[in-house]
């Protein structure tokens, strides 16, 4: 079965989730933005979502965690939850 780990930033406005993206593009550090501006529990650990298999997360999630790219910037992703920037990790 398949598995990604991701790390995430959730912020409530597609504009900020832009603005944040902007900033990591410009070198600053991914886990540190979520550590600021986060409003999941995981911005404590830098955003850091652990190993999930499909189905575990919101579907939007998956559609990118499942298909993106990896070690790259992904959002804004929009959920009922807010707007995401999602990086993967890893994924098998």
């Amino acid at each position: 079965m398949a598995s990604a780990s991701a790390r995430h930033i959730l912020v409530s406005s597609e504009e900020q989730c832009n603005a944040l993206k902007q900033e990591i593009e410009n070198g600053r550090d991914f886990a540190e933005v979520a550590k600021q501006h986060s409003s999941c529990p995981s911005g404590r650990q830098g955003g850091d979502l652990g190993s999930f298999g499909p189905g575990q997360m919101v579907p939007e999630f998956d559609k990118v965690v499942f298909s993106g790219e990896l070690n790259k910037v992904h959002g804004p992703v929009k959920t009922q939850f807010g707007y995401h920037l999602l990086e993967i990790t890893s994924r098998s």
